[in-house]
């Protein structure tokens, strides 16, 4: 198939599930990517937000929208994300993983760092969604390569879409003036800067195989990545990078002190 009917692939940053239905620069730039990437027959989802042991996919007809966090308003657990499941995806997903096995799952659904981007990229639901697993008892190069093989599924008009946050670090939050109507508001302490200006230096650079050792990049690098489960999502992302392509970044801003909203698209 030529490349020119190869889907992007997608990396954003989510921030609080509250951008799911709050008007922000963030959701704002969410919708005009859903207004401009190429209609996809499918979205497959790295969320930072389901951790297994092994690998799994959803594989239901239709996945629950699931509300996977605590002391937000009730309006945001009202919210329902209806699109399809893709069992046919699902299948697809275990073929082109293979020898690696995986699970195709009928209990998770849709977590919030998967639908509280679609719901403003896609707000009719009108695209199937799957999910797959990030397996935690794996090092970042198994979730790197995993990302390696499924770019196949680009070609059948599959958007990848990784969902995390590169720089996260809840415990070091700082909100400015502590008003959490600024929770929002750019603002990065110094070393989550630090940190976010050094992981855009190698990706620009295309060093992934630093960025997969990112644990022995200095003490600033194991404060902006205290726990792996929403740095790895990226990383599939960029194993899905082909030669040739280019990647263009959105939301590249630091927030809450230590928290990046950086996303990017490859095309």
């Amino acid at each position: 198939m030529p490349d020119k009917l190869r889907m992007p692939a997608l990396f954003v940053g989510h921030g609080s599930p509250m951008n799911a239905i709050e008007e922000n620069s963030y959701s704002q730039t969410w919708r005009t990517l859903g207004r401009t990437l190429p209609h996809p027959k499918a979205i497959l989802c790295i969320s930072a937000h389901w951790e297994t042991c092994g690998t799994a996919t959803t594989a239901m007809l239709q996945p629950r929208t699931i509300h996977d966090f605590g002391g937000f308003p009730n309006a945001l657990y009202e919210v329902k994300y209806p699109a399809s499941g893709s069992p046919g995806l699902a299948e697809a997903v275990r073929d082109v993983v293979a020898p690696i096995p995986v699970t195709l799952d009928q209990d998770w659904g849709l977590d919030h760092g998967c639908w509280s981007v679609l719901l403003q990229m896609y707000p009719q639901a009108d695209i199937p969604v799957a999910q797959i697993s990030l397996d935690y008892t794996q090092p970042p190069q198994f979730h790197y390569e995993l990302g390696h093989r499924l770019a196949s599924l680009r070609e059948q008009g599959v958007l990848v879409l990784g969902s995390g946050n590169i720089v996260h670090n809840l415990r070091r939050v700082v909100v400015p003036g502590n008003n959490y109507e600024r929770f929002n508001e750019p603002f990065g302490l110094e070393w989550a800067l630090e940190v976010q200006a050094l992981f855009r230096r190698l990706i620009d650079a295309n060093d992934h195989a630093a960025l997969v050792r990112y644990s022995e990049l200095g003490p600033a690098v194991q404060l902006a990545v205290p726990t792996p489960e929403h740095f790895l999502p990226m990383l599939y992302i960029l194993g899905l990078k082909q030669d040739g392509e280019t990647l263009t970044y959105f939301n590249d801003v630091a927030m809450a002190g230590s928290i990046t909203m950086t996303g990017f698209v490859v095309q």
